[in-house]
């Protein structure tokens, strides 16, 4: 039997099943894990949950939802495809510049690296 201290699978501790990391049941799946099958959980609600202990964040969780109410993940649009396409370019543009670095944008600088090391162009 696994250790007790994230052994829930009644949820009469934490309110919704709960296992240790590695011991969920067959027929449940992380996000992750349902993305990587091609799958969303289509609005269904969770299940259980797997927590663990970890050492720069302590308890960590994950949710977990049955692998036979998930849907298919909906298939990309033109549409969407050039939404993202001009997101990804919004932050390429460095605003100092007004040109496109070719790459994102450090958040820390918000300018491209030439403006960022250059103090007349920064001011």
């Amino acid at each position: 039997m696994p250790g007790p201290r994230f052994w829930d699978p009644d949820g009469a501790r934490y309110g919704i099943p709960t296992y240790p990391y590695r011991l969920a049941p067959d027929g449940l799946a992380t996000r992750r894990q349902l993305r990587a099958r091609g799958l969303r959980p289509g609005g269904q609600p969770v299940v259980a949950q797997i927590l663990w202990q970890s050492r720069r964040c302590g308890v960590r969780a994950a949710c977990l939802y049955r692998l036979d109410l998930a849907q298919p993940v909906r298939p990309m649009t033109p549409a969407r495809w050039a939404a993202v396409a001009k997101a990804l370019a919004a932050r390429r543009w460095c605003p100092c510049c007004r040109r496109d670095a070719g790459y994102t944008l450090p958040t820390s600088l918000g300018t491209c690296l030439t403006c960022a090391e250059s103090p007349a162009l920064a001011a």
